[in-house]
């Protein structure tokens, strides 16, 4: 029995692309510039859980460094990776089950996810996943 076309369309991303050998990771092997990179990224932090881990993360980035200059107290500095690495591997590793970017693109990682960051902050980042998804071949919007 064939299936309809809706059931084909139900399938997830990682089962099409792993069915015809492809996984994401693989796709975009090659990123050379941060704007094809970001949409990858987009990609490995979908889950909403994941994505606030990171935001908690870069927000105490951001808070040790701007501590760290008022009160001249550089030792801050040195929790600033602890803290920015720490929340974003623990999303990557309990939540989407994934091998963080950084370890593969540590550049265009860390500045994708200020750039998530800032999307988010700004309430721009529901068009930068729609645009992932499209990407992707998640939804079905034109």
């Amino acid at each position: 029995m064939e299936k309809s076309s809706s059931t084909r369309h139900a399938l997830d991303i990682n089962s099409r692309l792993v069915f015809m050998g492809k996984h994401p990771s693989d796709i975009d092997k090659k990123h050379t510039s941060l704007s094809s990179f970001y949409l990858y990224y987009l990609y490995e932090h979908r889950h909403p859980r994941n994505r606030v881990l990171h935001y908690i993360g870069t927000s105490g980035v951001i808070a040790l460094l701007i501590l760290s200059i008022l009160w001249q107290y550089w030792t801050l500095l040195a929790f600033i990776p602890l803290v920015g690495y720490g929340f974003a591997w623990i999303g990557h590793g309990l939540i989407e089950r994934n091998k963080p970017a950084t370890f593969t693109y540590p550049l265009y990682s860390l500045a994708s996810d200020f750039v998530m960051y800032f999307h988010w902050i700004t309430g721009k980042l529901s068009h930068q996943l729609e645009a992932m998804e499209k990407h992707y071949g998640l939804s079905d919007k034109d």
